[in-house]
């Protein structure tokens, strides 16, 4: 085989594995959003409660960062499907009660979660045509997205424990723009070929969004003077 020819067979090879890794991220994206929504009707119609102080906050970081943890460690598994819905799961259950306290709160409490909701599609749609039109490389912002992420929890620690409201929807807006940041990078990492374990890459979009999501509905409740 000629050297340009073995390159033009190699070219599309890789062009059909990136294509085969964003569709399985997009059809694992959208299974794992219905299950996850799924799971917080559930525990919404339940009346879930989370114990509150210590002991519900240690339960939120053992069932999200082991399950973290599990999915990574079994992400070229079949197992590792398996563990994408147990997260995911497990998000959507512990978003129930916040999602019933927004009703109880608030008389246009509906109003404002499918606002939110909405909002985080339309974002997450229009940043990841961008990135799939123009096939743009934002590998570039890996670090200065990680710097922004621990600083934007360090913030929202002190808000929380100083009682500082403005500070926390300040946060709220970071977290909107980090998140969105993160969705571009996700994308040109599997377009460019940096993420081919669409798993990993299903958990990463999941995380932006889910952040994203709550944030959102943060700012709304911020600024509606709708409370029951």
């Amino acid at each position: 085989m000629q050297p340009n020819n073995y390159s033009v067979v190699r070219t599309e090879a890789s062009v059909l594995a990136t294509n085969k890794v964003l569709r399985n991220t997009y059809l694992l994206l959208g299974a794992t959003f219905v299950f996850s929504a799924l799971c917080a009707a559930i525990a919404m119609l339940s009346n879930v409660t989370l114990p509150g102080g210590f002991s519900g906050l240690l339960i939120m970081i053992i069932g999200m960062y082991g399950l973290l943890f599990l999915t990574v460690r079994l992400r070229n598994s079949p197992w590792g499907l398996l563990s994408v819905f147990a997260f995911t799961g497990f998000m959507g259950f512990i978003l129930g009660p916040l999602l019933n306290l927004y009703l109880q709160t608030f008389s246009n409490g509906a109003e404002l979660i499918m606002t939110a909701l909405g909002g985080t599609g339309i974002i997450f749609f229009g940043l990841s045509a961008y990135a799939l039109s123009t096939r743009k490389d934002f590998s570039y912002m890996g670090g200065f997205l990680f710097v922004a992420i621990l600083v934007a929890v360090l913030a929202s620690l002190a808000a929380v424990i100083f009682g500082m409201p403005l500070l926390q929807l300040a946060v709220s807006a970071a977290f909107v723009l980090i998140c969105s940041g993160l969705i571009l990078f996700h994308t040109s990492q599997i377009i460019h070929g940096g993420e081919t374990n669409y798993i990993m890459a299903t958990i990463s979009l999941y995380i932006a969004l889910y952040n994203m999501f709550v944030s959102l509905l943060q700012i709304l409740s911020a600024f509606s003077g709708n409370r029951d």
